[in-house]
């Protein structure tokens, strides 16, 4: 029998902590505390997410059950009191778990380098960019209005479709608009960025061919362009045409000069005509339509973190305080990431989350509950049954 560490524990081995030493000195994090260090606090959020903790009443209850096995968790602190959560919540600067998620997505993005695109092996780096809204109570969160009766912040993302890993977030209030990100984000040379009809601003478009990038999004209905060449193209495979295009929009026109390329394809799951434009002309065309449709990736991510994480409903009521838990949601998002990549677990995220949210205060090798175990009720021996026929 295993009796090593506790689950919660072995899990908690995989946080490079000096790195997040590192952080917390930075914005002076453990300045003037004496018990409740950002160590404690960091692994509070852990025990939250992983195991869906409703409130920091629920927090404090559900550690206190288990106050004689703290120190064994890794906690440095002899009780745990949701008024010491709180005030840590609202005080300690939220950029520490945003500058060590940052750590732990550099970590990430190593271990899952090798991991290819079914169908596009010649592309090495894809990114998909979106945000998503999560709504709030006016009343209760003023610091993030939306519309007039409601509050609201978007969580911009651009993940790495290779392992689904976020590289940047950007928390913001409901009333930014998604197009407007594309001003903050540090463009990378040779990559795609795969986006949705939002991000469709010419200038700034222009900006990122610049920067030596691609970009693959859908045209809208009313765009002005001219057709300069067409490409032949093989119906049978659901595209209507292949051509570069100037656009001829007053405004269009002088945010982007060069020419584009414009696809038209017939998707054969929704009978819908979709108009894709690029920069890029090296690609073949079926292979950038292939590629919009690994954009429905980042939907997938935003859907699973909000269906199997607490970011929709908050600890704490400051600004603080709520951009402190996203980043620290993030941040075990990426730990299970990269225990799963670690421990070679062939398990889902959502199996690995449902299974340590039962596990953790049991001592077993983390490696050993993600191994495929046979049903002892099928393993029986054929020749000790009855006939019941000859």
């Amino acid at each position: 029998m295993y009796s090593g560490k506790y689950v919660f524990a072995q899990v908690m081995d995989h946080v490079p902590w000096q790195v997040f030493r590192h952080c917390v000195t930075r914005y002076d994090g453990d300045h003037n505390v004496k018990n409740f260090s950002c160590a404690d606090q960091f692994r509070c959020f852990a025990f939250a997410q992983l195991t869906w903790r409703e409130s920091l009443r629920d927090i404090e209850a559900c550690l206190r059950a288990q106050s004689s096995k703290l120190y064994h968790l890794g906690f440095r602190c002899n009780r745990i009191s949701r008024n010491t959560m709180s005030n840590a919540n609202s005080v300690r600067d939220w950029r520490i778990y945003a500058d060590f998620a940052q750590h732990l997505i550099g970590i990430a993005r190593d271990l899952y380098v090798d991991d290819k695109f079914a169908g596009i092996e010649e592309l090495d780096t894809v990114y998909a960019l979106d945000s998503t809204t999560i709504d709030l109570c006016l009343s209760v969160f003023p610091w993030a209005p939306f519309r007039s009766t409601k509050a609201a912040i978007k969580l911009h993302t651009v993940l790495d479709l290779r392992g689904a890993i976020p590289t940047f977030i950007f928390i913001s209030d409901g009333k930014m608009h998604d197009v407007k990100i594309l001003d903050q984000l540090a463009f990378e040379p040779g990559a795609f960025y795969v986006m949705d009809r939002g991000y469709l601003d010419f200038d700034r478009l222009a900006k990122m061919d610049e920067a030596g990038c691609f970009f693959v999004t859908r045209a809208k209905s009313n765009m002005k362009s001219q057709r300069r060449y067409s490409r032949p193209v093989d119906r049978a495979t659901g595209l209507i045409c292949d051509q570069t295009i100037i656009l001829t929009g007053f405004y269009s026109s002088q945010g982007f000069e060069r020419p584009l390329r414009r696809i038209k394809f017939n998707d054969p799951d929704t009978g819908k005509v979709l108009v894709f434009l690029t920069n890029n002309f090296s690609l073949s065309a079926v292979s950038i339509t292939r590629l919009y449709k690994y954009r429905w990736q980042i939907e997938l991510f935003f859907k699973w973190i909000k269906n199997h994480l607490r970011i929709k409903s908050f600890f704490g009521h400051s600004e603080n305080a709520v951009k402190a838990q996203i980043w620290s949601a993030v941040c075990i998002y990426l730990v299970i990431a990269i225990i799963k990549k670690r421990l070679e677990i062939k398990a889902s995220l959502y199996e690995i989350l449902q299974i340590l949210s039962l596990t953790l205060f049991e001592k077993t090798h983390l490696l050993y509950m993600f191994q495929e175990i046979s049903d002892p009720n099928n393993a029986y021996d054929e020749f000790n049954q009855l006939k019941l026929f000859d």
